[in-house]
């Protein structure tokens, strides 16, 4: 798929796709949901790449559904707005199930859509300007679709709140609450998804996929026998794995691991 709404840019270990559609503040139209959902399920199988950074470009990150769709959405049928809507729940899904870690950059405003995309990747970093919205509420809708994310993050107190009353959430607030991870000034973020992406890139490839496997495991039950065992055959079966082993010796003898990269 040759992309028209994205930006896809491989450097070395790292994918970074940028949302690319600022003359209309890189509104979620049809096309570039699609087109982040193929980008995320196509990196998949690149073995050489080790973390996904998702910015966006103009002053905005993204404002949430595209005006023109939503104006071609009054005219819609049930089942017209059902596969619309599936569009966008795929889109989360495939960023959420990324094998792959996923930082995010926001450095503009965020709304709807926009938000859910944030809460969908592992790791997130606003500047001090970047503000949040749940707006739906106000065009009479509901942040249907993204709200398992949002809950993940912000949990469903905070979401009463935020989801009912439509307020602006800044970026110290939107850390608070656990939307974000961290809040650097706009001119530190390049600075900052380095100093992250250092950190991830020098970690065991195969111990991040089993990372992200493991907390989508327990978050369902964390206490049940089915969770319990997992969990003990998850630390057995890496510690006998390839990149195990190596990341072992490594620590015993001092050296830095020579990890295989992003396979499967």
């Amino acid at each position: 798929m040759t992309y028209e709404t994205i930006l896809w840019d491989v450097e070395e270990s790292t994918l970074t796709i940028t949302l690319n559609r600022p003359e209309v503040h890189n509104c979620l139209n049809d096309k570039m949901v699609l087109e982040l959902e193929d980008a995320f399920k196509k990196v998949q199988s690149n073995k050489d790449v080790r973390l996904i950074i998702v910015k966006a470009k103009g002053r905005s990150f993204c404002a949430g559904a595209d005006l023109n769709d939503m104006k071609r959405m009054v005219k819609f049928t049930k089942e017209e707005n059902v596969e619309e809507s599936t569009h966008l729940s795929r889109l989360m899904e495939a960023v959420r199930k990324s094998r792959i870690p996923t930082l995010a950059l926001v450095q503009g405003p965020v709304y709807g859509g926009g938000c859910g995309l944030v809460a969908c990747c592992d790791v997130s970093v606003a500047s001090p300007a970047v503000t949040f919205c749940f707006s739906e509420v106000k065009l009479g809708l509901i942040p249907a679709v993204i709200s398992p994310y949002i809950w993940k993050r912000i949990g469903a107190g905070n979401m009463r709140r935020y989801f009912i009353t439509a307020e602006m959430i800044d970026a110290y607030e939107a850390r608070r609450i656990g939307l974000v991870h961290a809040v650097v000034q706009q001119d530190d973020l390049h600075a900052e998804a380095e100093r992250i992406s250092h950190h991830i890139l020098n970690n065991s490839p195969a111990a991040l996929r089993a990372a992200k496997d493991l907390i989508d495991t327990i978050e369902v039950d964390p206490y049940c026998e089915k969770t319990r065992k997992y969990t003990i055959e998850a630390i057995a079966d890496i510690r006998v794995s390839k990149e195990g082993q190596e990341g072992l010796s490594a620590f015993f003898e001092k050296r830095p691991a020579a990890w295989r990269g992003n396979q499967k």
